[in-house]
């Protein structure tokens, strides 16, 4: 069934300022471009709003900047977290427990509430606890001795290994792998490789969002730790014993050597790499494809490899482009410096 709410109410929930009919009816948001009756939309920066006239929108949100629009309109600060709300909320829908499919595997001992959903074709292994709403989809393998709270989402085909903790509210899309064995190794005098034994967890904190195919292993002793309202894209690793902050964002394809840690809303771009035992304060930002080796203080913004201030790499980078002309100024510089010499030995001899 679709969810219909008179505009006033969605302006209630973003805490924005109505102008004009609030008693329009939404059920969806959509595109300027391709909004229709009934769905709202929004508008990034006022100096767009000429694209709002050819607009078919029933409302849209907009910024504090745009007072008034040929149809009714809610002013924020920040229309793109705004207009993340309003979807969010005509999105979502009640729970619907449809229990344990006959063609699921559930362990000995395993905690199974009412109020679950788990797909065919998942196995569940022993001694694993299951919180209230948890929905799990075919193709999961949860391992013996799992925690999952409340309200958590584990997409099809994830692999959580055993003894791991997740909490509540966390979503783990397909193919995600948490707690596979951290990458450790000891070589010995012949150069062969001893593996080290991985016998710690990881533990996902509430609130956690976790992309498709990423990789988050279980610590060689301890915790892997991943704190809540971080939020991770796809195809990430995440090796053995790594603290991810709070709020912090892991974008794609990003790589986290062992025992480094993160503090709090730290923003890894794409590809970014981190090496090994170091730790990023606060607020830190990595632009994409830099590679980090060494500590980085609060608020830190760091490109290239090795990393270093944004503004040191962008004069880096604008050297970098002039180089071919200051080759060939060295080369004649040093032609016209040979030049000046040879002519100073053949005075120095005729003295």
């Amino acid at each position: 069934m679709v969810k219909s709410v008179a505009l006033r109410q969605l302006v209630q929930l973003v805490g924005g300022e109505l102008v004009g009919d609030g008693d329009v009816q939404i059920h969806d948001l959509d595109a300027l471009e391709t909004a229709g009756v009934g769905v709202i939309s929004f508008l990034a920066q006022a100096k767009d709003a000429a694209s709002l006239v050819n607009s078919g929108a029933s409302a849209v949100i907009v910024p504090m900047a745009i007072e008034t629009a040929d149809m009714p309109i809610i002013r924020v600060r920040d229309p793109y977290l705004a207009a993340a709300l309003v979807h969010t909320f005509l999105l979502k829908a009640p729970f619907r427990a449809a229990g344990v499919h006959a063609k699921a595997h559930v362990g000995a001992q395993t905690v199974v509430p009412e109020q679950i959903s788990i797909a065919p074709l998942a196995v569940i292994g022993d001694r694993v606890h299951l919180g209230q709403r948890v929905t799990i989809e075919s193709g999961v393998v949860i391992g013996d001795d799992v925690q999952i709270g409340d309200d958590t989402q584990i997409l099809a085909n994830v692999t959580v290994g055993r003894g791991c903790r997740i909490g509540c509210r966390v979503t783990i899309h397909p193919g995600a792998v948490i707690g596979s064995d951290g990458y450790g190794y000891a070589t010995d005098s012949r150069g062969y490789h001893v593996k080290r034994p991985q016998v710690g967890i990881v533990q996902i904190d509430d609130d956690v969002e976790i992309g498709a195919n990423t990789c988050i292993d279980r610590a060689t002793f301890g915790v892997t730790w991943i704190k809540s309202g971080a939020k991770i894209d796809n195809l990430v690793q995440v090796a053995h014993n790594v603290v991810v902050g709070e709020n912090c964002l892991l974008v794609a394809q990003v790589g986290i050597a062992g025992s480094t840690s993160l503090g709090r809303n730290v923003v890894l771009g794409g590809q970014a790499g981190l090496s090994g035992h170091i730790h990023l304060e606060d607020g830190v930002m990595v632009a994409a494809q830099a590679g980090i080796h060494n500590n980085q203080p609060k608020g830190a913004v760091i490109a290239g490899t090795p990393g270093m201030p944004m503004k040191k790499f962008a004069r880096v980078v604008a050297a970098l482009g002039r180089l071919p002309e200051i080759v060939s100024e060295l080369r004649r510089m040093r032609k016209e410096i040979a030049a000046l010499q040879d002519a100073q030995d053949v005075q120095e001899k005729q003295v």
